[in-house]
């Protein structure tokens, strides 16, 4: 039986996203890295992403729409359009403006009602807010009332913003208590912060952690260890596509000594349960 991997933080970029000022600190990090591609002369075709997750083997990926307060870098339409392409692959994931709560709520209706969306994902660094401040809550209130999961950011912001607003302490432990019904995945793993994601994922039932933006050998030993034993629903496989092609983030996948029933839910199975696949 074939094996099965969802990636739980992908974006199929638009040049507007990927050429964007704000990642430039990521292109001299990943410049020269074999598949990254974090700068494009024209818009991609979806095919790319459909190749690049082949040569991972990926199965699905759940790919993002952007919100900004500068505007979208890649609309829920967007990703909608990209998804009607191959929809057998690619699953959405919405993005919405904080800067107008009540709109924000609607078109997090429209995402998932729709759109048939499966979650919403803001990003604190982008608008330069803490995830308790109030133009967040609306948003978690509804994610609670269709059913969907919140995903975020946790850890050190890698493009030229504030990283102060990634900390899991006080911020995500503040609002899973707020909110414990809310499902909540916090991508790229928390780093310098991972010990605190893990604490913050083992005190709330509803909280998660996904590996986006770091290959299997950056994988902290802390992280490691929480995956194999009591966190093993509770780990999410995730690239960030572009940043990171699929096939470079799990090189090493088999030196992390996973039981099989634990490397079947970290690479799919916490994620068809955690988004309802």
């Amino acid at each position: 039986m074939p094996r099965v991997v969802i990636d739980a933080w992908a974006q199929h970029p638009t040049a507007r996203h990927v050429n964007h000022p704000m990642f430039e600190s990521l292109r001299r990090w990943t410049r020269g890295q074999q598949g990254s591609a974090l700068q494009a002369e024209s818009e991609w075709p979806v095919q790319v992403t459909l190749d690049a997750m082949d040569q991972g083997g990926i199965s699905r990926s759940l790919i993002s729409a952007w919100s900004s307060p500068s505007g979208d870098l890649i609309s829920n339409d967007e990703v909608a359009s990209f998804v009607r392409q191959a929809p057998a692959r690619l699953v959405g994931i919405g993005s919405v403006d904080i800067s107008r709560p009540r709109a924000a709520v609607r078109e997090l209706r429209r995402c998932v009602r729709e759109l048939g969306f499966k979650g919403v994902r803001v990003l604190p660094w982008l608008w330069e807010l803490p995830p308790t401040h109030a133009r967040f809550y609306p948003v978690y209130s509804e994610c609670c009332e269709l059913g969907v999961p919140f995903c975020t950011q946790v850890g050190h912001t890698g493009p030229l913003l504030p990283s102060e607003y990634g900390r899991p302490i006080p911020y995500i432990d503040q609002v899973a208590i707020d909110f414990p019904e809310l499902v909540i995945v916090g991508g790229h793993i928390g780093y310098p912060w991972t010990e605190e994601m893990i604490a913050v994922a083992t005190k709330h039932p509803n909280v998660y952690i996904d590996t986006s933006a770091y290959t299997v050998q950056r994988y902290p030993a802390a992280l490691v260890d929480y995956l194999r034993v009591h966190g093993r629903r509770k780990v999410l496989f995730g690239t960030n596509w572009p940043m990171i092609p699929p096939a470079r983030a799990l090189e090493g996948l088999a030196g992390l000594a996973l039981d099989a029933e634990v490397e079947a839910l970290f690479l799919a199975g916490n994620a068809q349960r955690v988004f309802a696949l």
